[in-house]
C-alpha cells in the first residue's frame, strides 16, 4: 500500500523539506504553495506540484480532490504554510490582521474540513505547523502569536473530536528555524545583527533550528512510531520554552 499526502507552504523552507522526507519514505505527495517554485518538486508523477494560493476559496477542495483522483487516496494533510508578521500592536492594521489570520489560519481550517472524509477512510492523520509564539508571550508578535495560538488549541480539540474516527491530529511548535522566511524577517529589522544575537541567546541549544530538522519531527508524527500521540505539540525549539 502506497500512502499519500498532501503539503502546504511546500516549495521552501519546512515545507519543502517534509515533502523530500515524505518521499524517501515512500509516500505520495501533492504539494501545494502560491510560489511557482513549488513545481520543481515534480518527480515522475510521485510529488504532484500545484501552485495555488492557500486562503482563496477553491484551493482546499480543489486540492484534496486532486490528491484523491491522482492517488485514490488520502493518509496525510501536512498544514504548513504560513505568513510571519513582526509588528507591535499600535502598528498593527486591520489589513495586516486579516492577511496574516487568512494565511495562518483558515487554510487549517478549510484543508482540515476538506481532507477529514478521507482521513477518515484510511484512518490516517493531520500534523500543524504552529510555532513557539503560540505556546508563550514573545512582544511585537501579537496577530502572528494569535493564529498560532489558533492552530494550537484547533489541533487539541479535533485530536479530541477525530479520535473515535481514528484520525490522529498534532502539531509541531519550532523556535527560530534557518529559513529564508526568517531571513526576510531579519531583513526588516533596524539591526539585523543584534536581533540575530537576541535570538539565539533565547535559544539553549545556541542556534536556530534546520528546517530538516522540523520535518523530521512533522513525519515522525505522521508515522506508525506515533500512533499513540495524538492531541501533541511537539516544540522544535532547541529549549526556548523550557528555559
Amino acid at each position: 500500500m502506497v500512502l499519500t499526502a498532501v503539503v502546504t507552504g511546500a516549495a521552501r523552507g519546512i515545507g519543502r523539506c517534509v515533502v523530500t522526507r515524505l518521499r524517501t519514505a515512500g509516500y505520495r505527495v501533492v504539494a501545494v504553495d502560491v510560489s511557482p517554485a513549488v513545481s520543481e518538486l515534480a518527480e515522475d508523477g510521485w510529488v504532484v506540484p500545484v501552485a495555488a494560493d492557500v486562503s482563496a476559496d477553491a484551493t482546499p477542495g480543489a486540492v484534496v480532490g486532486r490528491a484523491v483522483a491522482e492517488f485514490g487516496r488520502l493518509d496525510l494533510l501536512v498544514n504548513n504554510a504560513g505568513r510571519f508578521l513582526r509588528r507591535p500592536i499600535l502598528e498593527t492594521t486591520d489589513d495586516d490582521f486579516d492577511a496574516v489570520f487568512a494565511v495562518n489560519v483558515r487554510p487549517v481550517f478549510r484543508f482540515t474540513r476538506a481532507a477529514l472524509p478521507h482521513l477518515v477512510g484510511s484512518r490516517g492523520c493531520v500534523v500543524n505547523t504552529a510555532s513557539i509564539s503560540g505556546l508563550v508571550g514573545i512582544a511585537n508578535q501579537s496577530v502572528y502569536a494569535m493564529t498560532k495560538g489558533a492552530v494550537v488549541q484547533l489541533t487539541r480539540q479535533l485530536a479530541i473530536e477525530c479520535a473515535g474516527a481514528g484520525v490522529r491530529v498534532n502539531a509541531v511548535a519550532p523556535g527560530a528555524v534557518d529559513t529564508e522566511f526568517m531571513a526576510e524577517a531579519r531583513r526588516a529589522d533596524p539591526d539585523p545583527a543584534a536581533s540575530l544575537a537576541v535570538t539565539l541567546g533565547n535559544h539553549p541549544i545556541g542556534r536556530m533550528s534546520t528546517p530538516d530538522e522540523v520535518a523530521r519531527a512533522i513525519v515522525f508524527l505522521a508515522s506508525p512510531q506515533s500512533s499513540g500521540i495524538t492531541g501533541t505539540i511537539l516544540s522544535v525549539d532547541g529549549g526556548y520554552i523550557a528555559r
